[in-house]
């Protein structure tokens, strides 16, 4: 875990929304219609859709959190789902309190 790359990710509000919206997917985001849980995620257009933005901008912002780790993709078909690391995000905010 790089706390310097995961501040850099959560340094853009969107990212952190998205963060956010992900802790509790089935309040936040309608049903996939091939799929009836949340067990992999949330499907990537239905992020698009909450936040509002690009295609492009929001595979971007997950590919970057997807880096810092703090993301776990998983492909059913062509669609790709996300949801959050909670042992990164654990660790991260263990080591927040803990090193500052």
């Amino acid at each position: 875990m790089d706390i310097v790359e995961i501040n850099k990710v959560l340094s853009n509000k969107t990212r952190v929304n998205i963060l956010k919206w992900l802790k509790n997917p089935e309040l936040n985001f309608p049903p996939h219609k091939d799929i009836d849980h949340f067990d992999d995620g949330v499907c990537v257009g239905n992020i698009q859709d909450k936040t509002g933005l690009s295609q492009s901008t929001v595979s971007t912002y997950l590919n970057s959190m997807q880096n810092a780790n703090l993301v776990i993709p998983t492909r059913h078909g062509k669609w790709t789902y996300y949801k959050r690391n909670e042992e990164v995000i654990t660790a991260y905010m263990n080591a927040i309190r803990n090193e500052l």
